[in-house]
């Protein structure tokens, strides 16, 4: 007796949506961010200190600005700068961040299309306010596997930080650098610590470069 095509339908869903789902694990398994840097004359951290403010005025005194400056407070402690106060320090580290509002990816059901396992496919990466619009957490997309629909549809946001190092004696501008990265969530909490890593792998790098950055997972105990 020959299986019915309801039949082979059904079998191949058992087959497929267990590779989906891993997919979709290793996708989630590490972070890329695109990371672009420019510095002019930034001093070496011997006998140099440095205080992190907000470059969005709307952030300054915050509870949330505060803890992801404290990211930044610590990447620079690690090079070997001088954590102090506004009035004290050498360098200004002026630090902003956020994610958009957004947007909706309508794709065939074909894998080799779905830009779900390109995170990339698409990207159009813009920095500077005002696309940076926090919101709830979330995202939503469906599989035809799940519910025989010929389409999949989920959002993806662009989130992205800007790192600012000015001389404190005259404002001269001796860094800059952008840290943007798309995917399947807007929560800052995740998004944030992770540009932040990005942005401080191999710094100050080489100025005028444009560099894709991975971070590893995080392990867990």
């Amino acid at each position: 007796m020959q299986p019915s095509h309801s039949t082979i339908g059904r079998t191949i869903k058992l087959v497929v949506v267990p590779l989906l789902l891993a997919a979709l694990a290793a996708c989630a398994s590490s972070f890329k961010a695109d990371v672009s840097r420019f510095q002019s004359q930034l001093p070496a951290p011997q006998g140099q200190s440095f205080a992190v403010v907000a470059d969005d005025p709307k952030l300054a005194g915050g509870l949330e600005f505060a803890q992801y400056a404290h990211l930044v407070e610590g990447q620079m402690q690690k090079l070997g700068y001088e954590l102090a106060s506004p009035k004290d320090a050498s360098l200004i580290v002026r630090f902003d961040y956020g994610v958009d509002n957004g947007r909706e990816k309508v794709t065939g059901s074909s894998f080799s299309r779905d830009p779900f396992f390109s995170p990339w496919y698409g990207y159009r990466g813009y920095y500077g306010r005002p696309y940076y619009a926090s919101r709830l957490w979330g995202f939503g997309w469906y599989d035809p596997f799940f519910d025989d629909r010929s389409l999949d549809s989920y959002t993806v946001y662009t989130s992205g930080i800007d790192l600012k190092i000015d001389r404190a004696a005259d404002g001269q501008r001796l860094f800059e650098g952008k840290a943007e990265a798309v995917s399947t969530s807007n929560r800052l909490q995740y998004l944030v610590p992770n540009l932040v890593e990005a942005m401080f792998t191999d710094f100050p790098g080489n100025s005028g470069e444009t560099v894709r950055i991975t971070i590893a997972p995080e392990k867990k105990k």
